[in-house]
């Protein structure tokens, strides 16, 4: 099947690091169904930038936490495009800031459900229409830069995402008999909207500590997406990839210049 004529679902796809994927994504072609939970308005601009590359777009509100939403929504997916999709990208993600001794129970909740439980929701029902619709496609999961790092005041957020790259590798493991790829990206060090709330200084604050010597860009995480997508990547499934410029790959090491002395 041409490209062109290929369907991507995004969850939380209204701004940051959705939008830039369903934006990049319709570029190269994609339709695109998103769901978000967010202001509607950002939303229309969404799906405004998606229809100004000639694509299709479908934006919808949906709590991806709550499973007669999610399948309200594929079924929305399948009715408007006529298809079931060839790409879903578990974007939709929150985070709380609070020391684990501290952290409401609330708070935790909200977060592994949406996180974790929405990841699982869309990837089930997704997957259960490719396979009916014989698809053989490609899901993509975003975990994060605290995969493989501790993030202190994170803990709900780190369990969550820690979840969705053993998720993601138990996914490819069953999914694969049916030509269903599974694989994870794992952003860290990009600036975004949420990120520059966190820190004013954020961009100089981490690309002082990242070998590239720069912050990430919402961009730089779409293009990796979308090579999981593509047939390039056919043979490439249960995977993590970091996209952090190698801010989390480089050691805390105590030597200047990588030696003693």
């Amino acid at each position: 099947m041409s490209e062109s004529a290929r369907l991507a679902v995004v969850t939380g796809a209204s701004r940051g690091i959705g939008r830039e994927i369903a934006v990049t994504l319709a570029r190269q072609g994609w339709d695109i169904a998103f769901s978000h939970l967010g202001d509607a308005s950002e939303a229309t601009q969404t799906a405004t930038l998606i229809e100004s590359t000639g694509r299709k777009a479908l934006g919808l509100r949906c709590d991806v936490g709550v499973k007669d939403e999610v399948w309200a929504f594929y079924q929305s997916v399948v009715t408007t495009f006529g298809r079931a999709p060839d790409l879903l990208v578990n974007n939709a993600g929150i985070q709380t800031w609070a020391p684990l001794l501290e952290l409401a129970e609330s708070d935790w909740d909200r977060v592994i459900r949406t996180n974790l439980k929405g990841c699982f929701l869309n990837t089930q029902r997704a997957a259960q229409l490719m396979v009916e619709h014989g698809i053989r496609g490609s899901i993509v999961n975003l975990g994060s830069a605290c995969n493989k790092v501790a993030f202190p005041r994170l803990v709900d957020y780190t369990a969550s995402k820690g979840g969705i790259e053993q998720f993601t590798k138990v996914s490819a493991t069953e999914l694969g008999p049916h030509g269903i790829r599974v694989n994870c990206v794992a952003p860290g060090a990009i600036e975004h909207e949420r990120t520059k709330l966190e820190a004013p200084d954020y961009a100089d604050t981490w690309a002082a500590i990242t070998p590239l010597q720069r912050v990430g860009s919402t961009a730089d995480v779409a293009k990796v997406v979308h090579f999981l997508a593509t047939d390039a990547a056919s043979f490439v499934t249960g995977q993590t990839i970091y996209v952090d410029g190698g801010a989390f790959t480089m050691p805390n090491w105590p030597y200047p210049g990588g030696k003693k002395g």
